[in-house]
């Protein structure tokens, strides 16, 4: 869902820019929503719209951008892998889990009895797109909701299995890695399009001619020439990097779509992908609170009676389709009510229970120190002692120089952006401003979301909890949960980095984390621990595994 924090994904952003052949507007839509109509339940079409819905991101407009032609990209992809990779689409989803894309055997919030079937990765959202003069159809896909904010469950032991949770984060998906992969894929098949073509017929045999002809006639010939443009001029895919598996980049992909992105951004402004719970209860959003509704207060506790409006903040998540899925904005403003529905599905969101064992007595304890210590920025939760919830949020700004985590993600909010913001269409439904600093965030699901920091630099909660203690480096994508430590599982090897533990398979390509790299520092959140007894950290992290 847009519900995201800005996401940088940027699918073949390079490839297909400035991609014209089409000529003139077209658009399509997700196939798997016209299965759901608007007289479904509101949790039903709700969550309809979270797994599939496009939310009008498949056109010749997000071609241009995000978009992608899907059976182009998957067929060169395995064509890429070498002879004795077969063109199948179950080796095509062993290579896509590869970058952490989910085929998930069943959702686990899923509001219908009956689970819906993936043909494709859980969050791609496709459609054809066609006009008659010139004759041309062709399948784009885009990213919805899904593809980041479904994330795997875990065992008791800690495993992750293959169900899914809407609202989790996708810790695991790594798209510069799947972009840069399919660009060099693309340029090792350029030289052979017929062989290109009919392996797409085999790996997609409903794929009709007319689907053919266009890829052959339109695609292929201008995505070679943009290929050849990258190969002398730096021979990268992006414009701009993610950062890590699990990250996203909104800052760099929102000044792409507004034309202001530096020519060599790094990775400024990269972000962990946060959990969705509670979102009603917050009065701006993002990490450093940068969009509010027009005229709204920024940092301030939501009423009541705002908290139960579903829509209220479907304004500003129909914003965010504008780096997540290249839309302009002013199409963008016409997907609010598709983003109300979805509003209104995780309006009853709660997260995953912990799976394995709590300590209630110790857990009771690290309640007390929570109240006493965490509660004035986290929010307050009620006193169920099974599955407290969150009944009131601070929304309270910490500045940097209190907190003194990595300020490159509010420092990147600049003058030119927010002026881009405030002239677009959407500038007339928010406020978007330089905070300086980052609102401390809601701790729902918090055990099943490592890595932490807004910049995901941390593995464990309790190395956030120990911060002379915080790795350098550690492995993220397809991990394990440590229960004891709450978050990745691994040791400290010789080199000190947090690695996996020997006997561990990951079930996605893991990603070496770098805090040393620019706007990955991993300091921060420091003095609120060092006051804090062995004992109470102990007993805080039990309490945190019932949230």
């Amino acid at each position: 869902m847009p519900l995201v924090r800005v996401l940088a994904i940027g699918l073949l952003i390079g490839l297909l820019a400035g991609c014209d052949f089409l000529r003139g507007y077209a658009e399509g839509e997700s196939e798997v929503m016209r299965d759901f109509r608007a007289g479904d339940r509101a949790d039903d079409l709700g969550a309809a719209r979270f797994v599939f819905d496009d939310f009008g991101g498949l056109s010749t407009d997000t071609l241009e951008t995000n978009a992608l032609p899907w059976k182009l990209a998957t067929t060169a992809l395995l064509l890429a892998g070498g002879p004795n990779v077969p063109v199948t689409q179950d080796a095509l989803r062993r290579a896509l889990r590869e970058f952490g894309f989910i085929y998930p055997d069943a959702i686990r919030n899923w509001p219908r009895q009956q689970q819906p079937r993936f043909d494709k990765p859980l969050g791609v959202v496709s459609g054809v797109i066609g006009r008659d003069l010139p004759k041309i159809r062709l399948e784009v896909s885009n990213l919805g909701c899904a593809s980041c904010h479904a994330g795997i469950t875990y065992d008791m032991d800690g495993r992750p299995t293959n169900d899914v949770w809407l609202g989790l984060p996708n810790t695991s998906l790594n798209l510069d890695a799947f972009v840069t992969a399919v660009y060099q894929a693309v340029k090792q098949v350029k030289s052979d399009p017929e062989k290109l073509l009919s392996a797409i017929h085999q790996l997609y045999p409903e794929t009709s001619n007319e689907e053919l002809d266009t890829i052959r006639k339109f695609v292929w010939p201008r995505l070679v020439k943009r290929v050849a443009e990258l190969e002398a001029s730096g021979d990268e895919p992006l414009p701009f990097s993610n950062g890590a598996a699990g990250s996203t980049n909104g800052v760099a992909a929102l000044k792409f779509q507004f034309h202001l992105l530096s020519a060599g951004t790094a990775a400024s402004g990269s972000t962990s992908i946060p959990e969705l719970g509670y979102r009603s209860l917050r009065s701006s959003l993002l990490y450093d609170g940068v969009y509010t509704s027009k005229g709204a207060p920024r940092f301030a506790p939501v009423a009541p009676g705002a908290a139960n409006d579903a829509g209220r903040l479907a304004h500003i998540v129909a914003f965010f389709t504008v780096p997540t899925m290249g839309m302009p904005p002013d199409r963008a403003v016409r997907a609010i009510p598709q983003v109300e529905d979805v509003m209104r599905f995780m309006a009853g969101y709660t997260p995953p229970p912990f799976p394995g064992p709590v300590d209630r007595s110790r857990a009771a304890r690290g309640r007390a120190v929570f109240d006493a210590n965490c509660a004035q920025c986290h929010g307050s939760y009620s006193q169920d002692p099974e599955r407290p919830r969150l009944v009131s949020f601070p929304n309270r700004l910490v500045a940097q120089a209190d907190i003194g985590t990595d300020p490159t993600r509010w420092q990147a909010i600049d003058p030119g952006l927010l002026q881009a913001i405030s002239r677009s269409e959407l500038g007339r439904h928010i406020d978007a401003a330089n905070t300086s600093g980052y609102v401390a965030p809601i701790l729902s699901g918090v055990w099943a979301t490592a890595p932490y920091l807004h910049n995901g630099s941390v593995p464990t909660l309790w190395h956030l909890m120990h911060p002379q203690a915080r790795p350098r480096r550690f492995w993220v994508g397809g991990h394990a949960l440590d229960y004891d430590k709450l978050g990745i599982a691994g040791r400290l090897d010789a080199a000190g980095t947090w690695t996996y533990p020997a006997s561990y398979r990951p079930w996605s390509k893991p990603v070496l984390y770098d805090t040393a790299t620019a706007g990955r520092d991993n300091r921060g959140h420091e003095k609120e621990f060092s006051t804090l007894a062995e004992s109470d950290k102990d007993a805080l992290l039990e309490f945190l595994k019932l949230l």
